[in-house]
C-alpha cells in the first residue's frame, strides 16, 4: 500500500495558519509525524492559505526539504504552481493531479516527463465524473494512451484515480469505484497503479474514521495500490496493513504491524 500523507494542506486550519505566519515548525512536525506513522510520500497543497500560491508552494517544499527527502506529491491544478513545486521538490516527485481532459493532459503529461515525476490522473473528462465504472475505465484508457504518447512507458509512474465521492450524497459510487479499480488492472501489461483520495468517501459524515478504514480494506481487496489519507489515524493504517496481509501481500509474523512500519521507514 503506497501511502501519501494528506495533512500538509492549507485546507487544515493549522497548516493554513502556518503558511500565513511562515511557521516552519508546524509543517516540519507534520512531515515527520506522517512519515513516522508509515507514509511513503507527502502531499503538499497550499489550499486557500495564500494569495500567491506559487510563493507559498515554494516555501512549503523548501520547509519540508529541510527535514526529509521523501517523495512529495505537489497538489495543485495550476501549472505554474506545479512547475515551481516540482523544481524545488526534485527527483521522485508526484504530480497531483491531472484529469482526463485533453487540455489538462497536454500540459501535465509533458511536465511529468520533463521532471521524471510520477503523475496521478483522475477519471474526469470534459463531461465531468462518469456515472459508472465503464465510463471511468474509458477515461483511464485515454490517460494511459496519453502517458505513452508523452514517453511515460513505466506504468509505476502513472496512478489512476477513479474518483471516490462522499457516501452520504453518492451511495452507489463506492461500488462503482471498486469495479473501476478491477477494470483498470486490465488496461495494460503491466497495468498503471491505482490511488484514491480516501477521505473524500467520508466527507460530511458522522463516523468518518470508521467509513474510511472500512472502505480502504474493501478497495485494497478490489486492487487499490495506494491512497492519499491520514497516516496518523492508527486504526486506519492498521486496517490497510492487515488487509494486505490477508491478501498475501505481506509476510505474516506476530509483529507484522511493526514490521511493516519498519520496512517503510528503512525503504
Amino acid at each position: 500500500m503506497y501511502v501519501i500523507g494528506e495533512r500538509i494542506n492549507g485546507m487544515f486550519k493549522d497548516v493554513r495558519k502556518a503558511i500565513q505566519e511562515c511557521n516552519t515548525e508546524i509543517v516540519q512536525n507534520l512531515a515527520k509525524a506522517q512519515l513516522e506513522a508509515g507514509a511513503n510520500a507527502l502531499d503538499v497543497n497550499v489550499g486557500p492559505a495564500a494569495a500567491d500560491a506559487t510563493e507559498a508552494m515554494v516555501w512549503l517544499v523548501q520547509t519540508i526539504r529541510q527535514v526529509t527527502q521523501a517523495p512529495l506529491a505537489i497538489d495543485t491544478t495550476k501549472p505554474e504552481v506545479m512547475e515551481a513545486g516540482l523544481a524545488e521538490a526534485g527527483a521522485g516527485s508526484i504530480i497531483n493531479s491531472t484529469t482526463g481532459q485533453e487540455e489538462k493532459l497536454t500540459v501535465f503529461m509533458p511536465m511529468a516527463q520533463k521532471h521524471k515525476a510520477a503523475i496521478i490522473a483522475l477519471t474526469i473528462d470534459e463531461k465531468g465524473i462518469p456515472r459508472d465504472a465503464a465510463g471511468r475505465t474509458e477515461i483511464a484508457l485515454r490517460i494511459v494512451a496519453s502517458a505513452f504518447e508523452n514517453g511515460i512507458e513505466d506504468m509505476q509512474r502513472l496512478f489512476i484515480d477513479p474518483v471516490i465521492l462522499p457516501v452520504n450524497v453518492a451511495q452507489t459510487v463506492p461500488q462503482q469505484v471498486m469495479d473501476a479499480l478491477r477494470e483498470v488492472r486490465l488496461l495494460s501489461d503491466p497495468p498503471p497503479k491505482t490511488v484514491l483520495g480516501l477521505s473524500n468517501v467520508s466527507q460530511g459524515t458522522a463516523l468518518r474514521s470508521l467509513i474510511n478504514r472500512t472502505y480502504l480494506v474493501m478497495a485494497i481487496a478490489a486492487g487499490l495500490d495506494g491512497a492519499i489519507l491520514d497516516p496518523m489515524d492508527e486504526e486506519l493504517m492498521n486496517a490497510g496493513i492487515t488487509a494486505e496481509l490477508l491478501l498475501d501481500k505481506q509476510v505474516y509474523c506476530d509483529d507484522y504491524l511493526k514490521a511493516y512500519l519498519s520496512s517503510v521507514k528503512s525503504g
